[in-house]
């Protein structure tokens, strides 16, 4: 699974907007379709208070966050699984993220057109879908029709997985034929892996993103409603955003202004942190944190990782010589106060090889090279 979250939807719902606010740079932004071909790009520092914590109760040069990659891809339109709109091109960009955050327009303004002539979440969020569901079916049948060669195949090893799959593949391309995304069908792990390589883009997680205007950040617009009915019934989370006010957020110099401009707003924080923080999560990665007098940094790891596996993001030779971590939590340190106190109430702790890390874990690495 790529470690990235593409930023998709229609020309015109604010993606490119989104993505500067995000990025603080200036991915181009117009109002007419496709003003966005390449894929912009943009590493994006993962806000945590649990660093913050950290760093108040032990002091450091540095200070250094996690990060989270974020691509801009260029507006999808109906027929872009036949090319449409350079839609192949784009459907391409897709294909190589890890979750798709679908930003849906939830506000009417005159002076921004929209492709379709009006906005409509549901018929804008059933455009995009069915565009890559179509594009999903193509991959399927191409799929199948070297199946149909695999079963015929001399290698008894061959044709044995083929007759595993065709079950498999007939049931995805019924679901896409019923108009529904593939991460809706309820497979098993080894099913799941079994198809991984075709890349289907209705099978990644989806994230909805409503872009509301300023009129719509503290309440639920119709618009919003129907995304989050959508939402629902896919158990997918939804994020409310305003664009046009995190690029004014974004563009200011100071963390104070920044702060004023939040309390004018009535927000306690910019809504692209929920974004930033739920495409991380989506991406099945969480953090564990080191600490010491040079810096205090956040690490990424993906979910379900031991020990050795996450010494290893720091560096592979932590993870070839790993002989046992020292580890407690953050919120244990929160709490108490000091790593003197953490290890005076026995929260300090011996972890070895197959300690699976939890988020939030602070770690010290023992190894030999």
């Amino acid at each position: 699974m790529a470690l990235n979250v593409g930023i998709v939807g229609l020309p015109n719902v604010g993606k490119s907007t989104i993505f500067s606010a995000l990025t603080a740079v200036k991915a181009e932004a117009a109002n007419y379709p496709f003003s966005t071909i390449d894929p912009n790009v943009g590493i994006v520092p993962v806000p945590d208070r649990r660093l913050d914590q950290l760093a108040r109760i032990i002091p450091s040069e540095k200070v250094i966050p996690t990060t989270v990659e974020f691509v801009d891809v260029a507006g999808l339109v109906r027929g872009a699984s036949k090319g449409e709109g350079r839609g192949n091109q784009f459907l391409a960009h897709i294909r190589e993220t890890g979750i798709v955050a679908h930003v849906v327009r939830c506000f009417d303004d005159p002076n921004i057109t929209h492709v379709d002539g009006s906005v409509d979440p549901r018929r804008d969020i059933e455009t995009i879908d069915i565009e890559l569901a179509l594009a999903d079916l193509e991959t399927a049948a191409k799929r199948l029709n070297r199946l149909t060669k695999e079963l015929k195949s001399a290698d008894k090893t061959v044709r044995a997985k083929a007759h595993t799959l065709e079950p498999l593949l007939q049931l995805v391309t019924d679901h896409l034929q019923d108009g529904r995304p593939v991460r809706s069908l309820d497979l098993t792990d080894d099913q799941r892996l079994s198809i991984r390589d075709m890349h289907l883009l209705t099978a990644k997680p989806v994230l909805y993103v409503c872009n509301v205007d300023e009129s719509g950040i503290h309440g639920e617009s119709s618009y919003e409603k129907t995304v989050r009915e959508i939402a629902a019934g896919e158990n997918a989370e939804v994020v409310r955003i305003c664009g046009q006010l995190e690029a004014e957020i974004a563009a200011l110099e100071s963390e104070e202004e920044r702060t004023a401009f939040l309390e004018d707003a009535g927000l306690d924080e910019p809504g692209l942190v929920q974004l930033i923080h739920s495409g991380y999560a989506g991406l099945g990665l969480r953090t564990f944190f080191t600490s010491g007098p040079d810096e205090n940094r956040a690490w990424t790891f993906r979910a379900g990782a031991k020990a050795p596996e996450a010494a290893g993001v720091i560096h592979s030779d932590f993870q070839k010589g790993f002989i046992r971590a020292e580890t407690y939590h953050i919120d244990d340190l929160i709490a108490l106060g000091s790593e003197q106190k953490v290890r005076e109430a026995g929260k300090l702790r011996q972890e070895g090889k197959e300690y699976l890390v939890k988020d939030g874990d602070v770690m010290f690495f023992k190894f030999n090279l």
